[in-house]
């Protein structure tokens, strides 16, 4: 397929309502879409949230990335899907974010182009349901107990409590509350996003059983790797890399280190569909547990992509975190619903998405001119 246009732009999505992380509080998602027509007219969508502090992409960023590398993919010709994300590595250094942007539109616009959805483009689909992780991220016991047991009576059986902006007591209290109010088979799991000391993380690690975690994730910096395994010496409990992991060379020393029993793949961080599907066989390999998850947050775009990468993946029992249900409004005609807590892969072609082109100019933020 011949790549006639290619267009980036950037859009501010209002969440329902703020979340809370350990060093910030996000009330809007601000992402990069990518339009791509083909010779033939066919268009493809793509999306990639803004992650400073996860692959250092700003919104501008990735819209001046994605402008750098329009002269060498517009009147391009694609005809290997598995072997384009090497070549847009090959069009700049790191950037991983306006790269799967970029990639997954084209991932789009060919399975539209064969009438199959993406997931036969990967591999095809071991699975047509995906348990869904909901986040726990008020900050606060009651309100994150109110809504565990709101969304375990809604179906939901995988929970993510955002810690590390508190104490760590207070923070293992709210997990432990968290686990009381749900199914002793439901899985809860604590994410830091990297903001705990390692004197403090190892303390949260040696009470994670005792609070009924199933895994701790990026209690410490990404690059630490030795913080990373001193934690895990610290607990039976499975500590997982997020931040850390951004190659499969990353996934090799975590294991090698044992710093981490899993880990959560994104398309942003790895640069495209075809690397997280590969880091997924990776860890899968390696006996590694596996998270698939969008950032905060993702429209039905980049949402419905890592549905389908989950659905090709050999195994997911980390469960999956698309982003999409946090967001007020979407971008598409149909937002990807989640049903008792689980997501369906969807068997229309391409993403299996359309997007309401009416709506952007509500959203689009003046960065599109740049």
């Amino acid at each position: 397929m011949r790549l006639r246009s290619i267009t980036p732009m950037t859009v501010r999505l209002p969440l329902t309502k703020p979340l809370k992380l350990a060093d910030m509080t996000i009330d809007t998602a601000d992402n990069l879409l990518v339009r791509v027509v083909d010779s033939d007219g066919n268009v493809g969508w793509g999306e990639a949230a803004s992650a400073p502090t996860m692959t250092g992409e700003t919104p501008e960023g990735m819209l001046a990335a994605t402008h750098f590398m329009l002269p060498r993919l517009v009147g391009s010709e694609v005809e290997d899907l598995a072997a384009f994300g090497t070549y847009l590595d090959g069009l700049m250094y790191g950037n991983s974010g306006a790269k799967s942007a970029i990639d997954m539109a084209i991932y789009d616009l060919a399975g539209r182009r064969a009438r199959v959805p993406v997931s036969e483009l990967l591999g095809g689909a071991l699975r047509r349901e995906l348990p869904v992780l909901w986040m726990l991220a008020a900050n606060d016991r009651t309100a994150d107990t109110a809504a565990a047991m709101r969304m375990a009576e809604a179906g939901f059986i995988a929970f993510k409590v955002k810690v590390g902006s508190g104490t760590v007591a207070g923070d293992l209290a709210r997990a432990a509350a968290a686990r009381e109010a749900v199914a002793a088979t439901t899985r809860i799991s604590a994410d830091a996003n990297q903001a705990f000391t390692l004197a403090d993380a190892v303390r949260f690690a040696q009470g994670a059983q005792a609070a009924g975690l199933d895994f701790i994730e990026q209690p410490v910096m990404g690059h630490d790797l030795d913080g990373m395994a001193e934690v895990a010496r610290a607990t039976p409990v499975p500590v997982g890399t997020d931040e850390g992991v951004h190659s499969l060379a990353d996934i090799k020393r975590h294991h090698a280190m044992r710093a981490a029993r899993g880990a959560s793949l994104k398309t942003i961080k790895l640069g495209g569909l075809a690397q997280v599907m590969a880091a997924g066989r990776l860890m899968h390999a390696l006996g590694m547990h596996v998270n698939l998850a969008g950032k905060l947050a993702d429209s039905s775009i980049a949402s419905a992509a890592i549905v389908h990468v989950g659905a090709a993946l050999p195994q997911l029992d980390w469960d999956i975190s698309i982003t999409c249900q946090y967001l007020a409004q979407d971008l598409v005609t149909e937002p990807l619903k989640v049903e008792r807590g689980h997501v369906r892969v969807s068997d229309r072609p391409g993403l299996g998405i359309t997007v309401d082109e009416s709506r952007l100019s509500r959203f689009t933020s003046p960065r599109m001119a740049a």
